[in-house]
């Protein structure tokens, strides 16, 4: 999440709506005063809340960055000293500006509540922060994101708490207000058709995003097709998922510790490693249901020699 660029975009979204309808020229120079100097355009008790807390996050991912080379006591200690600082002043945010959604999210999921428990206060603030379709795509009304990412994070939770189902309803309203998904729903859905064995909904998801795949897409389909015994399909599958997404077959065989996402998915860059790890983390639900999955993955040479070949290429350990 580009925090900096948010906030400067929200804040000139409003001081536009009040000010009405300019011209071009206006409009680019509002953009670059209000991107210069932020703080100068904070009018809202909203908006002070999103700035603080815009704040807060970059410095908790700077501090979580300087902990990758503290030993697992340290790590987890500092872990859990910064994120319950960040919950204990993100809720201070809310409550002081209930409008805040993002601060709400923040800090029921730095709270690092059981799934159950995050995902019953989560389909409360989704009811407090509801999104409707409209004529266009919700995602590029800056100041709807915070109920967006608050939807998301309903269908993530739901995925991860096994309820496939819901996730996918969850998916479809994302779907419904933001036709281009520019929050990512559609990662959510495909890894929950995979788990219900819905080859007809995958394919339908596909075809609605004009079939572009990513690493979520590429996986989702190869545990669909092993979990239907396509065997040779799911072959022809896991091949795709190995030469289309980088690293991909060393982060199936190799998972990594991926962290909380606060407020939403980190940014990636599409078709790197990172995608193939956030899409191995976010599978690991439906994964943890087919226990054959990962060792059949191992089992096909070329797929191990790959994974090996990219630590090799990459000083990662194998």
């Amino acid at each position: 999440m580009d925090y900096r660029g948010e906030l400067a975009e929200r804040l000139a979204a409003r001081r536009q709506r009040a000010m009405g309808d300019l011209s071009e020229g206006a409009l680019i120079e509002l953009r670059a005063a209000v991107a210069q100097n932020p703080d100068d355009f904070i009018d809202t008790d909203e908006d002070a809340a999103f700035a603080e807390l815009m704040q807060l996050l970059a410095a908790f991912e700077r501090q979580r960055d300087a902990q990758d080379l503290l030993d697992d006591e340290e790590y987890y200690a500092a872990r859990a000293q910064g994120l319950g600082a960040l919950a204990i002043r993100a809720d201070q945010l809310a409550q002081h500006s209930p409008d805040c959604a993002d601060a709400r999210l923040v800090a029921l999921i730095a709270a690092e509540l059981e799934p159950d428990s995050l995902l019953d206060d989560l389909l409360d603030l989704a009811e407090r922060f509801p999104i409707e379709p409209g004529e266009g795509d919700l995602f590029d009304d800056v100041l709807a994101r915070p109920a967006l990412r608050v939807h998301a994070a309903v269908a993530r939770t739901c995925l991860e708490s096994a309820r496939f189902k819901m996730a996918l309803e969850r998916c479809e309203t994302l779907f419904a207000a933001s036709g281009g998904d520019g929050i990512g729903a559609r990662h959510t859905a495909a890894l929950a058709f995979a788990r219900l064995e819905d080859e007809a909904g995958f394919d339908r998801l596909d075809r609605r995003f004009d079939r572009a795949g990513s690493a979520w897409s590429h996986l989702a389909r190869t545990i669909l097709l092993f979990k239907l015994d396509r065997i040779d399909a799911a072959t022809r599958a896991l091949r795709g998922f190995d030469r289309l997404c980088r690293g991909g077959s060393y982060a199936l065989l190799r998972p990594f510790f991926v962290d909380l996402y606060i407020p939403d998915r980190p940014q990636f860059t599409p078709g790197s490693f990172e995608e193939s790890v956030l899409a191995v983390h976010e599978a690991e639900p439906v994964v943890a249901d087919i226990p054959d999955f990962p060792s059949w993955a191992y089992s096909q040479d070329w797929f191990a020699g790959s994974a090996a070949d990219y630590a090799r290429s990459t000083g990662l350990d194998w």
